[in-house]
């Protein structure tokens, strides 16, 4: 018997390996992905980006790198967050491998063993996981179809024994529940969370992704507000965009917690990539990215449109959610007496997956939802899949229903 590490216990772990699996299983409708289409990703643009490098910079792409990052690229985020009416010129922005390593080196960086942190419920499983690894006490706020729970959070900062280090939320598209925060939601966080030096982390994994360019605004990022008395880590990924394969995430921070969390990173591993970082940076820097994004949003877009249209015809009373205006994801409340984990193992013999509500619950208890994701969906077995899985909620319905009435009849 191994003496395993106390890290390695993380309740949510064995469920991340599980999703990885349903998203990949042969054979299967698979609304479990959260990732983007392989016929999606922009092969023949890198390609070009590629084969068109000077040999010098071809050479560069197999050596280490700053630990901060490949600088032509941290300049090109800092134009991009610019335009987001984010603080890249007083800030420091540091590329990280993914973006759920910057979630781990800013729970490195100050959480230690029992220290409180707040998270929305439901919450990204990834986070979660990280959370667990590092033996934070996590408390979770309830979200709505605006965003957090303002009264609950207020409640929760009120009442618990010792002040939390921060609060992580993912505004923008939220996995797993699709919703955006409004604007007016997004000034009442920051309201309770002034001066209480309670860490806001932003997660903006999603933002680039929304349908109708009428919503971009929507997306402005919580650290571009000004007037308040919070310190924000923001954090972004190119996994939803580029690739998952690319590896590319960055926060960006005050400089002393970028000092700090750069000590983190080069411990951790050295330096992300050189090769995809300068991949990214012309793509970004060829004109590539604009648009790009305009055909993923499209795609993402018409994906959305026919899960919502199947939904709508065929999800049977008392199942409902959030159309999303962006993102990945629909997020299906169930009746009561239907329980998600049920339903997956009946809908796993007819050839079609999700993934649980309890898995991105961070007390692992929840049994009323499902997440169904529509990026990584062909679109010709949207529909199909959405009629197998309505069948077998109908099914569950139809039997507990036979029950209650045995039961009121004895």
């Amino acid at each position: 018997m191994y003496a395993f590490s106390r890290t390695v216990n993380s309740m949510h772990s064995e469920d991340i390996k599980l999703l990885m699996k349903q998203s990949s299983g042969e054979g299967m409708i698979s609304f479990a992905g959260g990732m983007p289409n392989n016929d999606l990703f922009p092969v023949s643009e890198i390609d070009e980006i590629y084969n068109n490098l000077n040999d010098d910079i071809k050479k560069l792409c197999f050596q280490y790198g700053p630990t901060t990052g490949y600088p032509p690229l941290v300049r090109s985020l800092q134009k991009l967050m610019l335009r987001k009416g984010l603080p890249a010129k007083t800030d420091k922005v540091l590329i990280t491998t993914g973006s759920l390593q910057a979630i781990s080196i800013i729970t490195q960086e100050f959480v230690n063993e029992g220290d409180v942190i707040l998270t929305e419920s439901p919450c990204f499983v990834g986070a979660i996981s990280v959370f667990e690894t590092y033996g934070a006490k996590i408390v979770s706020i309830p979200i709505d179809s605006e965003g957090i729970d303002i009264q609950f959070l207020k409640n929760a900062i009120e009442t618990l024994n010792k002040p939390p280090k921060f609060l992580y939320i993912t505004p923008n598209f939220h996995n797993p529940a699709g919703i955006i925060y409004t604007e007016e939601r997004r000034k009442e966080l920051l309201s309770v969370l002034s001066g209480t030096d309670i860490i806001l982390i932003e997660d903006d994994a999603y933002g680039d992704l929304y349908f109708d360019r009428k919503d971009k605004g929507l997306t402005k990022p919580i650290k571009s507000f000004e007037g308040y008395e919070v310190e924000i880590i923001y954090t972004g990924s190119f996994s939803k965009i580029l690739g998952p394969g690319f590896r590319l995430g960055y926060m960006l921070s005050s400089f002393e917690i970028f000092d700090k969390a750069e000590s983190i990173k080069q411990a951790l591993d050295a330096c992300t990539s050189n090769f995809m970082q300068i991949l990214a940076t012309e793509f970004i820097t060829g004109g590539y990215l604009e648009p790009y994004l305009k055909f993923l949003r499209k795609e993402y877009s018409e994906r959305k449109i026919l899960l919502q249209e199947s939904l709508k015809t065929h999800m049977p009373k008392g199942i409902n959610w959030v159309e999303p205006r962006g993102g990945f994801y629909i997020w299906l409340s169930l009746p009561q007496q239907v329980k998600a984990s049920s339903l997956f193992t009946d809908c796993l013999k007819k050839g079609v997956v999700f993934v649980t509500g309890r898995t991105f619950d961070p007390e692992n208890h929840k049994d009323d939802h499902i997440r169904l994701s529509f990026s990584n969906m062909p679109k010709d077995t949207i529909e199909k899949g959405v009629i197998l899985l309505s069948q077998v909620i109908q099914d569950h319905i139809r039997d507990v229903e036979n029950l209650e009435f045995r039961r009121e009849n004895q």
